[in-house]
């Protein structure tokens, strides 16, 4: 492979570890590395609780992952076990970003996750040490000093190199640091043993993958790159640049999306079988779909509703749910004319018995607002649309629950609920 003409400049892909469990420690005034502690999410929805964030040594004393249950955690007096505190999370990932942010320009800055970021410090790293990994040390000294996180870095010649050396030789290294680059591909990706530990690669890939004799990466690399996408489509193009650690990503450039669309999905905090129960939940998610429209001064030709059922529940037909999309005579913002619409396309195709457990609502077709379009059929809705503005205007300043609409206090409403969490967690309290 010749990378000469390939992109390749200084990527970092940065990870604050165990990001939740460590700030949690601090704010205790704990060692992260040596305490074990849990962030455990106690939600409706989350079965009776699910773990969120393990520190090191809760997962080394215990095992304990991320996709434990609160019946895995065992009742040992050496274990710290505390609810998520969303808000405190969101204010570290400021500051931590902010410190990325002294080492590159704010376009060269791109956070990834609430505990990832990527840095391009191409253009930049020289005025800060005199080599790269000197400055990768600088900027973690930098961090724990400041904020008492640890960070792992990830460093590549393009994103998704610095991403796998993150992953798979940061996390395990007595630095905290992993390299690949151009040069070392063949060293450090053709070999690692199990191909789902390589970002992009889930088991449903893998099993693809085995279908056409590829277990592992060095077979990946070097199959028949044309016969890989006749096979599996784009995504056979992009497995096989992975392999050979190819990236073209421009973080610089602006995504431009033919269809941008905002949506709200919830998993119930049980199976709803009601017609009324559920129809309360799509009607409080189309009406915070459609404030939220308005908030970006955004008007939808189309809407979406997606229904789940209850885990392992199939309907007559053998299917775990569905999903339908409506376009709009004229675009709209107001919320009766978008929950209409959802209702409509929920009677068409529920069958009135299945359980319920998930519920995605979203607005497609956006354009910019213009107010509402007239026809000879309809009354204007203008004074429908300002009752909604002055709504939102209520919610900012006092809070979600300050103003809402009836149906929420009805059986099976989770708008209440719902307003105190961040990320469908709680937000705790961040200046406590």
């Amino acid at each position: 492979m010749d990378y000469s003409n390939e992109p390749s400049g200084v990527f970092l892909l940065i990870d604050n570890k165990s990001f939740y469990a460590t700030v949690e420690c601090i704010m205790r005034g704990l060692d992260p590395l040596t305490t074990p502690l849990v962030v455990m999410s106690e939600a409706a929805n989350t079965g009776g609780g699910l773990v969120m964030a393990a520190s090191p040594m809760a997962k080394k004393l215990f095992h304990i992952s991320n996709i434990n249950r609160k019946r895995d955690i065992p009742n040992d007096e050496r274990l710290i076990v505390v609810p998520p505190r969303m808000n405190l999370y969101i204010q570290k990932n400021l500051e931590v970003n902010h410190i990325f942010n002294q080492y590159c320009a704010d376009e060269d800055l791109q956070p990834y996750s609430i505990d990832e970021s990527i840095l391009d410090i191409t253009h930049s790293w020289r005025l800060f040490g005199n080599n790269i990994l000197q400055v990768i040390r600088k900027i973690q000294s930098q961090v724990k000093d400041e904020l008492g996180l640890v960070t792992t870095v990830g460093l590549g010649n393009n994103p998704l190199q610095a991403k796998i050396a993150l992953d798979i030789y940061a996390k395990h290294n007595r630095e905290f640091i992993g390299v690949i680059t151009n040069q070392t591909v063949k060293n450090k990706i053709w070999t690692i043993p199990e191909i789902t530990d390589v970002w992009g690669i889930n088991t449903r890939t893998k099993a693809n993958l085995a279908r056409l004799g590829i277990h592992n990466m060095y077979e990946l690399a070097h199959y028949n790159p044309f016969e890989l996408k006749r096979r599996l489509g784009i995504m056979g193009t992009q497995l096989y640049a992975t392999a050979w650690g190819i990236d073209r990503t421009n973080l610089q450039s602006t995504i431009l999306h033919k269809d941008k669309s905002l949506g709200n999905s919830q998993v119930l905090p049980r199976d709803y079988s009601e017609k009324d129960e559920i129809e309360t939940v799509i009607k409080e998610i189309g009406a915070q779909v459609a404030s939220r429209l308005r908030a970006h001064n955004k008007q939808c030709c189309g809407v979406y509703l997606s229904i789940g059922y209850s885990l392992g529940v199939i309907d007559e037909s053998g299917k775990t749910g569905f999903a339908h999309s409506l376009k709009l005579s004229t675009s709209t913002a107001e919320t009766g004319t978008i929950n209409r619409q959802l209702i409509f396309i929920f009677e068409k195709f529920w069958d009135g018995k299945t359980p319920v457990r998930n519920v995605a609502v979203s607005c497609t077709r956006l354009v910019e607002r213009y107010g509402e379009q007239l026809n000879i059929f309809n009354s204007p809705r203008q004074d429908a649309i300002s009752l909604e503005e002055a709504m939102d205007s209520i919610r900012k300043k006092y809070g979600k629950t300050a103003i809402m609409r009836a149906n929420s206090l009805k059986k099976g409403g989770t708008f209440i609920e719902r307003a105190g969490l961040v990320g469908g967690h709680n937000g705790g309290q961040s200046l406590e």
